[in-house]
Formats: structure tokens, C-alpha cells, sequence
């Protein structure tokens, strides 16, 4: 078996020029965490996830910095919450995504895509061919193709 034969065809994506706000519409009535976001010709660009969202609207905390000779402060927050989740809105999409994302070839066969999604704790793997995005595979998916028969 492989990626192209467990993975979901019908995939949700944004294309590069979306906005957060436009990412947390798809989230909720798709009821989806996790988004590819996708150029013009369908070459993927990024990846964006609820983590990614997350990270923007929690607490940063002040950082002390603290030398031999200096003590200093990287300070964190200085918004409120709800500031912060209305500016993380209007942010374009390439603000918080990750653009180093892992993608496996649609050809690559069923345990080495088990293995890239355990080694590296990924939830969710783009599926590529030719370099472009034709599906996605998730732990999920790799599970119940693996053990459905074998139950």
C-alpha cells in the first residue's frame, strides 16, 4: 500500500494570499485544525495549523536575559488577549505558517509514511506529486488502512 492509496483526495487548502481570518473560517466549518496553503499553480507553500494560531494569541512571556555583564529584558505582551486575536485576523496567511513543511511523495509506500509521521510527531502530511499537493495523509488514516482487515 502506499500514500496515494490511504491518503484524502479531496483536500481543504488556502492559496497563499489568504488571510488567518479566511484559515479560521475553513477551521470551523470544516471542522478541520490544520490547513496547506497553496500557490497559484497548486505548488505548495506552507502549512498552517491551530498550533500555529496558538502560538500567536497566547502570553508571551518577558525573557531575562542574563550575562556576565548585562542583565537584560525582552519583554512579552504588553496586548490583551482579545487584541491579540483580532490582530492575528487581518494577518496574511505566510505571517504565522510554517514554510518548511514535510511533504511524502504520493508513491512512497505505507510504512515509510507511518515512520515520518512518528519520527518527526506530525499529525497531518502533505501528499505530493510532481510538487504539487494531491492529498493529505494523517495518522489516522494510516491506522485505519493498516489494521481494518487485519481486526
Amino acid at each position: 500500500m502506499k500514500a496515494k492509496d490511504m491518503m484524502i483526495k479531496d483536500v481543504f487548502s488556502v492559496n497563499e494570499d489568504a488571510t488567518v481570518r479566511d484559515v479560521i473560517r475553513h477551521f470551523i466549518s470544516h471542522r478541520i485544525s490544520g490547513l496547506p496553503v497553496v500557490k497559484a499553480n497548486g505548488e505548495l507553500a506552507g502549512y498552517i495549523s491551530d498550533g500555529d494560531i496558538m502560538r500567536y494569541i497566547g502570553k508571551h512571556q518577558d525573557i531575562i536575559i542574563d550575562s556576565i555583564l548585562t542583565v537584560g529584558i525582552i519583554t512579552g505582551d504588553d496586548k490583551s488577549f482579545a487584541e491579540r486575536a483580532q490582530e492575528v485576523l487581518d494577518l496574511n496567511v505566510h505571517n504565522i505558517t510554517k514554510r518548511k513543511i514535510i511533504t511524502i511523495d504520493a508513491e512512497v509506500e505505507a510504512e515509510d509514511v507511518a515512520a515520518v509521521l512518528g519520527k518527526r510527531q506530525i499529525k497531518k502530511l502533505p501528499v505530493t506529486k510532481d510538487g504539487k499537493l494531491v492529498g493529505i495523509i494523517s495518522r489516522g488514516d494510516v491506522i485505519r488502512n493498516t489494521f481494518e482487515k487485519l481486526l
